[in-house]
């Protein structure tokens, strides 16, 4: 997933100004600039997430709305300790096949399955304004299902999302979040493989590209104070279509911030 950054630029590049669907304008409405990247230490996972926070307390202090391009989803994490730091507990919509609320693995308590569960050890997410949509697939345990209801968490299957619109559903996320700090963490891999194979813990039976953009499109007018797109993996991928997914989400996240306009 290191190589998704990469990918997702390369395929941004036929993305065009103006949303149709919306009529968002952001860039006539913010001044939107590509960072670069955050350097980490590729030795080291906990000292790269103090690289990372502390390059995300310097961009949220400047009041940057920071969209950012992963990476595996370890990296919200650090993410979330500057947001918590500027903004105290934060809501979350988290949008993935999994719940990322395992306790550890392979003796290991941080990694990218443990990332919802250290917040809510941490104190950086408010857990009644926490909704976690799309999740399926096989598991070791129940226990991260157990734990993210136990926590307040509302949890959405993917079957309960089969065959229909999220529109309602994004009716109910919007009342539950209300106007306080919203944070968007989107794993790839909560879309079905078959739109995008390029991740690297796929799972069937997933969500679809215009669920994806229901689900974005229905956090327009919150206070949306970061969002993230994690878990592309290029190299399983040769068409290219998960970049272009993950791009054209980006894009639609950027056209649901606060303050862009609509022409």
């Amino acid at each position: 997933s290191r190589f998704g950054p990469r990918c997702i630029r390369e395929e941004s590049v036929m993305l065009r100004a103006v949303n149709p669907s919306t009529g968002a304008v952001p860039f006539q409405s913010l001044s939107v600039a590509d960072l670069g990247d955050v350097g980490i230490n590729l030795y080291n996972l906990r000292d790269s997430c103090r690289l990372i926070r502390e390059a995300y307390e310097k961009i949220v202090a400047a009041d940057c709305v920071p969209l950012t391009l992963g990476g595996d989803h370890t990296i919200t994490y650090p993410i979330l300790q500057a947001m918590a730091a500027k903004h105290g507990p934060v809501g979350l919509l988290h949008v993935d096949a999994h719940t990322d609320t395992t306790d550890k693995a392979l003796g290991e308590t941080l990694y990218h399955g443990t990332t919802f569960r250290r917040g809510v050890d941490e104190g950086l997410l408010d857990c009644k304004r926490v909704v976690q949509i799309g999740i399926r697939g096989s598991a070791a345990t129940l226990d991260p299902y157990h734990y993210s209801r136990s926590q307040g968490f509302r949890v959405v299957l993917a079957e309960d999302c089969w065959f229909k619109s999220l529109v309602p559903l994004m009716a109910e996320v919007r009342e539950q979040v209300g106007g306080k700090p919203l944070y968007i963490s989107f794993d790839i891999d909560a879309l079905d493989p078959a739109y995008a194979p390029g991740t690297g813990t796929p799972e069937i039976a997933g969500l679809t590209p215009s669920q994806a953009l229901e689900i974005i499109r229905g956090c327009q007018g919150l206070n949306v104070v970061g969002c993230d797109l994690v878990e592309v993996s290029p190299q399983y991928d040769v068409s290219g279509n998960t970049a272009l997914l993950a791009a054209n989400l980006l894009f639609e996240m950027l056209c649901a911030l606060p303050k862009v306009r609509t022409a």
